[in-house]
């Protein structure tokens, strides 16, 4: 078979293979702790970018950064280089893209608030179900007037619109509680601590960027650091569930193809379905069972395989089953079970051998060529080319400012969304209020100006009546006085001429 269409995982009775074409059909690497997933994971990544196949996986201890280093020799890797006959073995390093949700140690791979979506951020959030009935009315309310929400700030603009308008969209949504979207503010906040006011923001990563090769066509690698955001299992998980998302929704149908467009690692893989409600549920098992027909192959990497719902792990073809530590019957219990989604192999009691497995030694099962399991095998895992171990810093910073993603995703990008927008309309209304106010003091000032000029019209027109009054009386008074010194003088006149006419005819 051409060596350019299958991966070598490992050697057992025989060479052990992962066909090209039936990569997309999913996988699972499983094991306990220090049993070798990590390799394998890494082997798996290498020979994937060496056959053009861009890889994506979660960096949840800090070892896998060094897929951009070239590997060292020691007496453990020596021992099993020649073990497996692979001499001459030659140390190489692989093209490594860098992310970081938090920016730190790649670069910041954001979203916003809209491309999460409701159902997502739910989750992120702890939300019940009356608290996410909420959130979609407010993810309606915004759809419908045109209200991007980017950030967070966003989210609590649109939150303290809908509380302070409940009753307007009680009547065409349902019941609005102010006391869940309290709850629902309260929890915004609890996320910002957490970091989500930095990968809550644009530009917003575009899924597209995962899918490049180099310029030899080796596919790029993208590792996401992982070791702060583990520290958050709710969040980690459902952010990786969003990028799966986003390549289920963006990506268009392909079908079968020769080799995947992209392989994507989810570590920890657990974590996504713990506590998981059924409508998440639900959309995991969708996107697992339709994004490989997009040419996207999915691997689970987690501890056990009973962590995996059996309708998503019934969908897994390549596996890779490291040793599993059987302390309790139910352990051992789980292991039998386990052992029974095998195509079994008469000469391997799989119960007893998964618990015997060395490190580096696997229990391995790949779909043939009709895209049947193969019966399983015990194996040794090949060894990785690159660096085992931790990515020296300097280097870790070149590849940063090197990447031809440093400039489009450095800086965050704070454009006009739901709450300037919320915030222009509440202060228009409050300039509209205030202008209405004036209005009304301009009006009441006015009239009462009005009334004031009335009140001095009246007050003059009261003045000059009395003064008018005052002329009169003053008047009426000097015509009496006169009238009576006239009649007196007059009389005094009479009487002396009549006295004078008189006295003189007497006197005759």
């Amino acid at each position: 078979m051409d060596h350019l269409k299958q991966l070598l995982i490992g050697k057992g009775e025989s060479d052990l293979f992962l066909r090209l074409k039936m990569a997309n059909r999913h996988g699972l690497i499983a094991g306990a702790t220090g049993t070798g997933k990590t390799i394998s994971l890494k082997v798996l990544a290498e020979q994937f970018s060496e056959q053009g196949v861009p890889v994506f996986l979660a960096d949840v201890k800090g070892d896998l950064a060094s897929l951009a280093e070239v590997g060292v020799m020691n007496p453990k890797l020596n021992e099993r280089i020649q073990h497996l006959g692979l001499e001459p073995f030659e140390f190489k390093t692989y093209p490594v893209r860098l992310w970081d949700v938090f920016g730190e140690l790649g670069h910041p791979l954001r979203t916003t608030i809209s491309e999460m979506g409701p159902l997502l951020l739910g989750r992120i959030l702890g939300l019940n179900d009356t608290q996410e009935g909420i959130l979609n009315i407010v993810f309606r309310v915004a759809d419908e007037q045109g209200l991007l929400l980017i950030d967070l700030k966003d989210l609590r603009a649109m939150l303290q619109h809908v509380g302070e308008n409940a009753s307007e969209y009680t009547l065409e949504y349902g019941n609005v509680s102010k006391v869940s979207v309290g709850a629902i503010q309260r929890a915004l906040l609890t996320l910002e601590d957490q970091g989500g006011d930095v990968f809550f923001a644009e530009p917003a990563f575009d899924i597209n960027d995962l899918m490049k090769v180099d310029t030899y066509g080796h596919g790029i690698i993208n590792v996401l650091a992982s070791e702060k955001l583990m520290m958050h299992p709710t969040l980690y998980s459902t952010f990786l569930l969003w990028l799966l998302s986003e390549l289920f929704e963006e990506l268009p149908e392909v079908g079968d193809v020769d080799k995947p467009k992209l392989v994507f690692f989810f570590d920890e893989a657990h974590l996504l379905f713990a506590d998981a409600p059924k409508a998440l549920m639900d959309k995991i098992e969708l996107v697992v069972r339709l994004i490989r027909s997009k040419g996207v192959g999915v691997y689970f990497v987690t501890q056990n395989p009973i962590d995996i719902p059996d309708k998503v792990l019934g969908q897994l073809g390549n596996r890779v089953q490291h040793a599993i530590r059987a302390y309790t019957p139910k352990d051992q219990k789980a292991i039998t079970a386990m052992a029974e989604t095998f195509r079994q192999n008469p000469s391997i009691d799989i119960p007893t051998v998964i618990t015997d497995l060395k490190t580096g030694e696997a229990l391995v099962s790949m779909l043939d060529e009709e895209g049947r399991p193969s019966v399983v095998e015990r194996a040794m895992i090949v060894p990785p080319h690159s660096l085992i171990g931790t990515l020296d810093p300097l280097k870790r910073r070149a590849l940063i400012e090197n990447s031809p993603f440093f400039y489009k995703y450095n800086e965050v990008v704070d454009k006009e969304s739901a709450y300037e927008m919320l915030k222009s309309k509440v202060e228009q209304q409050a300039s509209q209020i205030e202008a209405e106010k004036n209005a009304v003091l301009l009006e009441k000032e006015k009239r009462n100006q009005e009334l004031e000029e009335l009140k001095l019209q009246r007050e003059r027109a009261r003045t000059e009546r009395e003064v008018q009054r005052a002329k009169e009386k003053s008047a009426s008074q000097v015509t009496r006085l006169a009238k009576s010194f006239l009649g007196t003088m007059s009389s005094s006149i009479g009487r002396e001429i009549a006295r004078g006419v008189f006295g003189s005819l007497l006197r005759r």
